[in-house]
């Protein structure tokens, strides 16, 4: 049997797998190996909302596929050997493969910035979003909280702990000039008002020099917190950032155009991980997901290799509480109660159709 073996079982990897099982051309001597350290898919985009206290853990997992190809095991990758086509796991035997899907995700990024891995509380696996709740739900009524960085996580988190908490004191640091200036100005100016109207500080033009225990230094000026939750940017997973491979500036590694590595036409990089024109999302994932499972199963029917479409993202979804949202659609940017009703269709609809 030729093993296909795929690390991390994120929005892409779920994808993959939905397709590859699903698809008559699969071929019977192919078995495929879905490694994670947990036992269910996590839906990252809602860890905000985990983590400010407004959903439960069960509304966010969503369990792996039952299928007599697929064999499921539970582990830490600490190490991946290209050259002996190996993964390695913390206290088990190594894993062997004849193709490779890595999609283990990312981290939080710290960009040098002195105390912030030590003293800040993450969103960015599920675990670290459940100390993150733990901790900000039992914060004492007119505590404050700093969210660094106004990305969407930043925002998404900030509204929503504002509706979970509205004793405590929140103030939101955004580098920029304006909250999301890659979106549309009305669209920025929406979001910016709405932590306006609902008593979110917001603190633009932000340089965060330092994080201590109590405190953060905004361009080397201390403010006072009893929590600081870091959401201001993301790098590839250690395991990643560990291989001897072509990367771009972000650390991303470089792909062909048939998203395996240029010298490597068995090791694939799906989603966080993955050098693409666009930012990181779930949707991108997906879509780049779509492709490989293509791929792979014409190279293992041995046929001509497919032609790509170009990747288009339909758009993004933004939530300001339960009640109110941002988003684009095309050319088109939506503000206010439609755009949170659309992403929690698209999420009810994930949720059951995955």
């Amino acid at each position: 049997m030729k093993q296909l073996v795929m690390l991390g079982g994120g929005y892409g990897n779920m994808r993959a797998l939905k397709r590859l099982l699903q698809s008559s051309s699969l071929p019977e001597d192919i078995q495929l190996t879905l490694i994670d350290r947990v036992p269910y898919h996590c839906l990252k985009t809602e860890y905000y909302a985990l983590a400010a206290g407004t959903i439960s853990d069960h509304h966010i997992r969503v369990p792996f596929p039952d299928h007599p190809r697929l064999k499921i095991v539970y582990g830490e990758v600490t190490e991946i050997q290209l050259s002996e086509k190996a993964v390695h796991l913390q206290g088990q035997d190594p894993i062997y493969y004849d193709d490779l899907i890595v999609g283990l995700g990312c981290e939080d990024k710290y960009h040098g910035v002195p105390g912030a891995q030590e003293h800040t509380l993450s969103i960015q696996t599920i675990d670290k979003s459940r100390q993150t709740y733990q901790i900000l739900n039992n914060l004492p009524a007119n505590a404050v909280v700093g969210v660094v960085g106004a990305g969407l996580s930043g925002v998404e988190l900030a509204s929503e702990l504002r509706e979970s908490r509205p004793d405590l004191s929140i103030k939101l640091f955004d580098r920029g000039e304006i909250i999301l200036p890659a979106f549309k100005k009305r669209l920025s100016n929406y979001v910016q008002n709405w932590f306006i109207e609902h008593g979110v500080e917001v603190i633009n033009r932000s340089n965060i020099t330092k994080v201590e225990e109590g405190c953060l230094y905004n361009h080397d000026e201390r403010i006072d917190c009893d929590a600081v939750v870091w959401t201001a940017g993301i790098q590839p997973n250690r395991i990643v950032r560990d291989l001897d491979v072509e990367k771009d500036a972000q650390g991303r590694v470089v792909l062909s155009p048939y998203h395996h590595l240029p010298e490597d036409n068995s090791v694939f990089v799906v989603g966080d991980c993955a050098s693409l024109p666009f930012a990181p999302s779930a949707q991108l994932a997906e879509e780049q997901a779509e492709q490989i499972a293509e791929v792979l199963l014409a190279k293992w029917n041995n046929e001509t290799m497919p032609e790509l479409d170009e990747i288009k993202l339909k758009g993004v979804m933004g939530s300001l509480g339960k009640k109110s949202g941002f988003g684009t659609m095309g050319t088109a940017a939506l503000i206010g109660r439609v755009p949170r009703l659309l992403k929690s269709g698209i999420l009810w609809l994930y949720k059951y159709q995955v």
